[in-house]
């Protein structure tokens, strides 16, 4: 029991700390006792449940579940996006904001970046800022031609990310899934694209979406998909995919006509590049993301923190 001396020298030196920003040092002179005194009181302090200290900032939440996360799935980093009050287009931009902010500040020994496609990670490439990094080539990881929704093709988005960089890229020239296995084999052989494929396999870092083939799909949107093709991978127990190659949910590839017909890096191939940055939103992908996560193929993930809480809450 702490007499009543104890508990007043306690608050006192605690009022000098926390409100009134002395140092500890400063406090100890006054009170004529060593640093090491003071530092053992304001434990205490804690201790005795004389002092409680809260951190008052909407980003204790997001900071929370970053580290749930990254203990959930053992990421090497996660950075959750606050959304809160945003519309969804507002919401993605924000997320792009961070993923680009992310992505500028840990490219600095980086010499090849792929990147795969879709509109997460054209919201990046907008929220990207101009910047001199012409000692990074840019390399598509998955084909990106056709005449609906070019934007968003990963040849454009290399293109348009090299623009913001100041630097160069390579282009596949190849759609991200052609109709017959033979002629995949084909593309696949000629110089220029197995030139980019060795390139793609070769990258420091992938920034990499996962997509829902069911619900919201750009996939479907684009043409890629048809309704019978929904079926059948729904059979086949298809649950998401990255760049375009689809996985169940024990983040296995799955065995399916459509995996075969893609130009572009198998989940695999993904899996063995060094760093894997997730960039994804919406918790209608919930199972495709958790599936992903299982499968191993991220290596840091950026998400809103609405997907993110209840991908905690699933665990």
């Amino acid at each position: 029991m702490l007499s009543w001396e104890e508990r007043r020298l306690m608050v006192k030196v605690a009022k000098l700390y926390y409100f009134e920003g002395w140092t500890q040092a400063q406090i100890a002179e006054k009170n004529n006792v060593s640093r090491p005194v003071i530092s053992k009181l304001l434990n205490n302090a804690k201790k005795e449940g004389l002092v409680e200290i809260y951190i008052k900032d909407e980003t204790v939440h997001t900071v929370d579940l970053e580290q749930k996360l990254e203990k959930m799935y053992e990421l090497d980093g996660v950075m959750v996006v606050s959304t809160a009050g945003y519309e969804p287009v507002m919401a993605k931009r924000q997320l792009g904001k961070t993923a680009a902010a992310y992505v500028s500040k840990n490219i600095q020994d980086v010499s090849n970046l792929g990147i795969s496609w879709g509109t997460t990670l054209l919201s990046l490439i907008e929220e990207y800022p101009y910047e001199r990094r012409d000692n990074i080539h840019i390399v598509p990881i998955v084909g990106g031609m056709g005449t609906k929704d070019v934007h968003l093709h990963s040849n454009q988005l290399a293109f348009h990310l090299a623009q913001k960089m100041n630097t160069s890229c390579s282009y596949l020239y190849a759609p991200a899934m052609v109709e017959t296995d033979d002629l995949k084999e084909r593309l696949v052989n000629s110089k220029d694209i197995s030139h980019v494929l060795e390139k793609g396999r070769n990258v420091d870092i992938a920034l990499v979406s996962v997509g829902n083939p069911y619900k919201s799909s750009t996939m479907e949107k684009i043409g890629y998909l048809q309704e019978s093709d929904l079926t059948s991978l729904s059979k086949a127990g298809a649950v998401g995919d990255i760049s375009s190659r689809f996985f169940d949910a024990a983040g296995e590839e799955i065995d399916h006509p459509l995996n075969n017909q893609v130009i572009g890096l198998n989940l695999e191939e993904i899996k063995n590049i060094p760093q894997v940055v997730g960039i994804v939103e919406g918790s209608y992908k919930l199972d495709s993301i958790e599936a992903a996560l299982r499968g191993g193929y991220l290596d840091v993930l950026i998400i809103d923190d609405q997907t993110a809480q209840a991908l905690v809450q699933e665990y």
